[in-house]
């Protein structure tokens, strides 16, 4: 029904505030050079000793830059500029290109660690020294986050060179990027919120609005993740001002609007606001079409003039996955899986193009958000196969990434996505301890809710009404006044409704069925509009009202076909061959017959497939890591309970999916 068993916003943590600065260790190899050369004209008497300095930097930098490069001469070269016995300021510099040449180039971490500690002792108690003191700050800050089991070092490291800073605007707001940062990937929101708040006072102070616009916009988005709807409208309202009239560039205008509006959108579809989105989604995808242009400026010439403009939130390429991500993320809400699928697919390619290129970690992240999505699409359309194939694919991803921190952050997800798949393939015991998993992992209530929703049909179908009551007075409690997205309290409604009818309050089951088309109808969430014509076509049909019923179910196929959604078709041709056999139509109801076996037959093939997929096994995963699969080998399950679909015959999995046509399914 509706889509999203996460949103955007909520999974993408790790590119809050990740604004990058334009200049590598080159350039400044080159600018401390150029600055020796300068002492080494006024001061002759440490002029031979300069030129030493000059000439070992000049090598260190030759054999780096080599192809390919040679780290192991580049290190020597550095490491003979201490038998000099150098000034403070050299040394701390030379510690510090010592230890990101290791970072970058070796895997002696514990060697980089000690170069980048002495460079910071050496560096802080300097006067007029901020490049080296907070570069090294900021390079430390990251090794620890590397290598520590928590981020406590880091923080302590990034604070105390925050307080350091504060004469330093640029470097000042640099580090308290990076802080917040940390804190949002901990899921400490507050902390990270509070610190993008300074920020933007201290770029305002410094009038430099462009840097003043991207921490209202990372803060947004903070809060975004936190729920805290209105604040985000404030600060979207603040910023899109600002955006609109005191940006005289207008390549950083382009820049900052989409970020605005990717946020924008992403606050939308949090509301399920599906249809009140469309004018935002299409100007951002104007927007990025404009910054991919062939005749747009590097963002090295866009960022690079004014110390405090050389931020970027993304680069454009990232960018431009990203408004394909979200536009995924609509089109499935929307229920255009076609759609979704066609731009999931075209994101998938750019994206591993950019990992050609260089394998950034948000890379994985849009990755595995697709693949979310898309695992989503395949089971509406009934290709569950494909469906687990694709869940394998994400956990694959997951673990590539060092620390297992992909992972944690997606195993609620991954989860959840097991739980709808084991549902559709009739293992409700799995399906059952999945959400329970999903529940117990997430902090995020859009997700809780969704799994909930998802539990409770699985106990209408198990027919365990006692854990029905006790989750839907739960959810209800919990959720009534806390939710504010449409789809999802739509799809509380659609279940609710399902509860009535199959307790044979058909009254009550109208009641709750109607409210849930007024909310999908607001927003053209097709996919639940389609759910609830089938099910109150169902209610009708139970009463022996047939006009209405065929009233109802008539535009539940056309939406499903148009979906398309294999699971509505298969409960509204049932419904149509029985409507027809009353008015005696046998032509109609023959073809019905025919539509019903079609649908019916596509999903047991399909089931078929799944159960012998090695990736079936994914199933039993409950904790810890998650089982790695290959192939199409044969499975055998675990001792746990279940409706086994790999002993069920051909007319038992016919039945089953007759039983399904009545219960519907909340993906």
């Amino acid at each position: 029904m509706c889509s999203a068993c996460q949103h955007w916003g909520a999974t993408t943590a790790t590119a809050v505030a990740k604004l990058t600065t334009k200049q590598n260790w080159g350039d400044k190899q080159t600018e401390f050079v150029s600055k020796l050369v300068a002492m080494s004209t006024t001061n002759t008497a440490a002029a031979s000793q300069d030129a030493c300095y000059i000439s070992l930097l000049g090598l260190a930098e030759y054999f780096r830059t080599a192809q390919p490069p040679n780290v192991k001469k580049c290190i020597q070269c550095l490491q003979a500029l201490f038998t000099f016995t150098p000034p403070s300021k050299v040394e701390a510099r030379t510690h510090l290109q010592m230890g990101q040449i290791l970072m970058a180039y070796t895997k002696n971490i514990d060697m980089a660690r000690q170069h980048l500690e002495k460079a910071w002792n050496i560096a802080e108690p300097l006067m007029n020294f901020d490049d080296v003191k907070f570069d090294t700050a900021s390079v430390l800050a990251q090794l620890h986050l590397q290598t520590d089991q928590s981020s406590h070092q880091a923080k302590a490291m990034l604070r105390r060179a925050v307080e350091l800073s504060q004469h330093n605007v640029y470097w000042h707001c640099k580090l308290l990027l990076q802080l917040s940062q940390i804190h949002a990937s901990d899921r400490e929101y507050s902390l990270a919120s509070e610190l993008l708040a300074v920020g933007a006072e201290s770029a305002e102070e410094a009038t430099a609005t462009y840097l003043k616009v991207l921490f209202l916009l990372s803060r947004a988005m903070i809060l975004m993740i936190e729920r805290k709807t209105n604040d985000v409208l404030a600060l979207l309202n603040t910023a899109g001002q600002i955006i609109d009239n005191n940006i005289p560039n207008p390549h950083q205008k382009e820049y900052l609007k989409v970020f605005f509006l990717v946020l924008q959108v992403c606050y939308y579809l949090a509301l399920g606001q599906v249809k009140t989105v469309k004018p935002s989604l299409k100007q951002l995808q104007m927007s990025i079409q404009t910054i991919m242009a062939p005749n747009w400026p590097t963002d090295e010439s866009i960022f690079g003039a004014n110390q405090l403009e050389m931020f970027v939130w993304l680069p454009k390429e990232q960018l431009y996955v990203l408004v394909y991500l979200v536009t995924v993320s609509h089109s499935m809400m929307a229920g255009y899986m076609d759609k979704a699928q066609k731009y999931t697919e075209k994101a998938l390619t750019q994206i591993e193009k950019l990992k050609l290129q260089e394998d950034k970690p948000i890379l994985s992240v849009f990755k595995v958000i697709l693949l979310e999505h898309i695992v989503m699409c395949r089971m509406v359309m009934g290709n569950r196969e494909l469906a687990i194939r694709e869940i394998a694919a994400a956990r694959d991803v997951c673990l590539a990434v060092p620390h297992r921190s992909l992972l944690k952050r997606h195993s609620a997800q991954l989860h959840c996505l097991i739980g709808l798949y084991s549902m559709s393939t009739s293992f409700f015991e799995h399906a059952e301890r999945q959400f329970l998993v999903c529940v117990n992992e997430t902090t995020e209530r859009d997700l809780k809710l969704f799994a909930n929703l998802n539990l409770a049909i699985i106990y209408l179908r198990t027919k365990r009404d006692a854990d029905l009551k006790q989750i839907l007075d739960a959810v209800s409690t919990e959720n009534t006044h806390t939710y504010s997205s449409q789809a999802l309290m739509g799809g509380f409604y659609y279940v609710q409704g399902l509860h009535a009818f199959h307790k044979n309050s058909f009254h009550e089951a109208k009641r709750f069925l109607r409210e849930t088309l007024k909310m999908a109808n607001a927003e053209d969430l097709n996919r639940l509009t389609s759910c609830s014509l089938v099910l109150l076509s169902h209610v009708f049909l139970s009463i022996g009202n047939s006009k209405e019923s065929m009233n109802m179910v008539t535009p539940a196929m056309q939406l499903a076909s148009k979906i398309p959604d294999i699971h509505v078709q298969l409960w509204g041709s049932a419904i149509l061959k029985d409507l027809h056999r009353m008015s005696k139509d046998a032509q109609h109801e023959k073809d019905a017959y025919a539509n019903h076996v079609k649908y019916s037959e596509n999903l047991i093939a399909d089931q078929r497939k799944c159960v012998q997929s090695a990736h079936h096994e994914l199933v039993n995963w409950f904790q810890g890591d998650p089982p790695v699969t290959s192939g199409a080998s044969a499975l055998i399950l675990t001792e746990i309970p279940t409706t086994s679909a790999l002993q069920t015959t051909a007319g038992q999995q016919q039945q089953q999916q007759q039983q399904q046509q009545q219960f519907g399914q909340f993906y």
